[in-house]
């Protein structure tokens, strides 16, 4: 079921007034993705699901953040997803965790103090990944899974040749075999930009 930028919202919203209601912990995620792409008003189009990348801890005497997986989902955010999927007939996995194996070889450096952060009633707070690092997530995904929705984001981000040989550089961090950078040199031609291929 496609959403666009108001139905994701309500739907955060609703899960805010969820987490309340239970009185869970406050709770700070970091998304990226369609979902945070369309609340940030980078590209509009509609998304079935709510990327989740990791859960946002504070650190030892608050001290530098730590990003946990967010698979499988605390027990209380869960919880609280699946009563507002029953509310507005949503997936069941509309808060999607699948996105948090990006953790296991890094985020692009720097990326937590590029996010915006919203706020979803006093217990859900929203770390969204800015118009840069979605570049390096869109251009990797963009190669691994042959364009799609994907190329499509990241054409509508209009990056730059720096911005891409960053994430292309970035996104062989992920995947260093020569079978992906030659399927990403192929894209960058194919996008207009042989000068960024030659580079890498």
């Amino acid at each position: 079921m496609a959403q666009d930028r108001l139905a994701i919202e309500r739907a955060l919203r609703l899960l805010g007034e969820r987490l309340e209601y239970m009185d869970a912990p406050v709770t700070v995620l970091l998304i990226g993705g369609g979902a945070a792409l369309s609340i940030l008003g980078l590209v509009i189009r509609t998304t079935r699901d709510v990327d989740v990348i990791a859960v946002v801890q504070a650190g030892p005497d608050g001290g530098e953040v730590i990003l946990t997986k967010a698979d499988p989902l605390p027990a209380h955010l869960r919880e609280g997803a699946e009563h507002v999927a029953r509310d507005l007939g949503l997936p069941t996995d509309w808060l999607n965790p699948g996105p948090t194996s990006l953790l296991d070889l890094g985020l692009p450096a720097g990326c937590l103090e590029r996010c915006v952060c919203r706020g979803y009633g006093a217990r859900l707070r929203l770390l969204i990944l800015g118009r840069h690092d979605q570049i390096h997530l869109k251009l990797y995904a963009a190669v691994d899974q042959a364009g799609g929705r994907h190329l499509s984001d990241l054409l509508e981000l209009k990056p730059t040749a720096e911005e891409l040989l960053a994430a292309a550089l970035w996104a062989e961090t992920h995947d260093p075999s020569p079978g992906f950078h030659e399927e990403l040199a192929h894209l960058l031609v194919q996008i207009g930009h042989g000068d960024v291929a030659r580079r890498l």
